[in-house]
């Protein structure tokens, strides 16, 4: 496996599959330029088949702390480590550029998800809920 940062709106298109819908070419010029946004990308035979993006929170009074925002595995290469390798290359930054912790909104009933956190170190803080608000695409 090849775990290589995402610098290119290309290394996107061609990881496609991996994302809930096409990548928008505004929304993937924008994010790869913006600073404090980071996406890594898994390579195994030849091509795309993980993914992972964090967001990096400034507080005016608790530093910098990074949100683990996305993290995806294509279906076939699943339960080969491709997640934790992507979740240590974040964590890995996150720890480099100075941020005191790092976090990821999951559903509750993604039990995958959970477990690959929770095996990875995360712990559930017991306390926190997500309230959304929805303004449309």
């Amino acid at each position: 496996m090849d775990i290589r940062r995402a610098i290119d709106p290309d290394q996107v298109r061609a990881a496609a599959h991996l994302f809930d819908g096409p990548p928008r070419e505004d929304a993937t010029r924008s994010f790869l330029a913006a600073a404090g946004h980071h996406m890594f990308l898994a390579y195994e035979d030849g091509g795309p088949v993980g993914f992972i993006t964090g967001i990096e929170i400034h507080h005016p009074d608790k530093g910098v702390e990074m949100c683990l925002y996305e993290l995806g595995v294509d279906a076939p290469y699943r339960r080969r480590g491709i997640a934790t390798a992507l979740i240590a290359e974040l964590a890995a930054l996150a720890r480099e550029s100075g941020c005191y912790d790092m976090w990821v909104p999951v559903d509750t009933d993604n039990e995958g998800a959970l477990a690959t956190y929770r095996a990875t170190g995360a712990k559930d803080d017991g306390v926190c809920a997500v309230l959304l608000w929805e303004f449309g695409r």
